[in-house]
């Protein structure tokens, strides 16, 4: 009897240390990568673009990924702030707030267009305004209902308010003396389209877009002014991936993103929604500009 119990002691001490090892994996298996994106267009359009590319993280990775919408710019910083995001699709000005609150953040990829991304300024046609030529011509915006995106966008309302200033505008030369924020660039265009708005500005991607796709929503608008070229949005990754999932984690998910061929029937479907052929390699070096731009503006203090 007494050989029975030290061999049954036996066992449970072998159980024990074994017990760790079994359940590691199955561990790591039931972790899920949160994604997330800014709300800069419609939320339909959003959904389909990142349960889309969950679902090809999750095959790819062997985990499950989840996307999970967030109501505005402040949210999404937040969210990653506290980590309860792990990848974010950030535009440049979130991106950057996002990354300054938060350790060993990294800048994972963007996208071919955004090193080369442009605002535009729209206006109702109702106010036959001649398109301008120079950036000094956006004074003859003056005393105009102007209305931004969302209050944190680079494109919808950071870049615009830096060149608006470089002409020698203030946001007090406008009529309403003070910020209008529609809080997404499908919302500025309709907005400046139904008359409620004179002046917008938005991503010249989401303008072109809507020209090619909705023109009904676009009938009372032209474009006045393109901006010069800035670098824009980037995914923005925590540092704690590989301690949280598994070794070189972190990498294989960069080389899935950065490996999505346009070729690839599933994978252009992707790229379409990101308005994009591809996915390259950035590095937060390229937005020092627009983190100083920011800083003048008080947008990071």
């Amino acid at each position: 009897m007494r050989k029975y119990f030290l061999n049954l002691n036996k066992l449970f001490i072998v159980s024990a240390l074994l017990i760790p090892t079994f359940c590691q994996p199955l561990e790591a298996s039931l972790r899920i990568l949160k994604i997330g994106a800014v709300p800069d267009q419609n939320q339909e359009l959003l959904d389909r673009r990142f349960k889309l590319l969950s679902s090809e993280l999750s095959k790819e990775l062997k985990i499950k990924v989840q996307y999970v919408p967030v109501f505005n710019y402040v949210a999404a910083v937040s969210a990653f702030k506290t980590g309860s995001l792990d990848l974010v699709w950030f535009g440049c000005l979130s991106g950057i707030q996002a990354r300054l609150q938060t350790p060993n953040a990294r800048v994972l990829a963007q996208r071919d267009i955004d090193t080369k991304f442009n605002s535009v300024f729209i206006v109702n046609k109702k106010l036959n305004l001649k398109p301008a030529k120079t950036i000094q011509d956006l004074r003859n915006l003056r005393n105009l209902r102007l209305i931004f995106g969302s209050e944190n966008s680079t494109s919808g309302r950071l870049m615009p308010q830096y060149f608006l200033n470089k002409a020698g505008l203030s946001l007090k030369d406008f009529k309403s003396k003070r910020v209008s924020f529609s809080g997404s660039h499908d919302s500025t265009i309709a907005l400046v389209n139904s008359g409620a708005f004179d002046v917008g500005a938005l991503s010249k991607q989401v303008w072109n877009k809507n020209v090619k796709e909705n023109p009904n929503r676009i009938n009372n608008i032209e474009i006045f002014w393109i901006t010069p070229n800035y670098a824009n949005y980037h995914w923005l990754v925590q540092g704690n991936l590989d301690q949280k999932f598994r070794e070189g984690f972190t990498k294989e998910l960069k080389s899935i993103i950065l490996n999505l061929d346009i070729n690839n029937l599933k994978h252009k479907k992707i790229l379409d929604l990101f308005g994009a052929n591809k996915f390259i390699e950035s590095d937060e070096s390229q937005y020092k500009n627009i983190e100083n731009i920011a800083r003048k503006l008080k947008k990071i203090i």
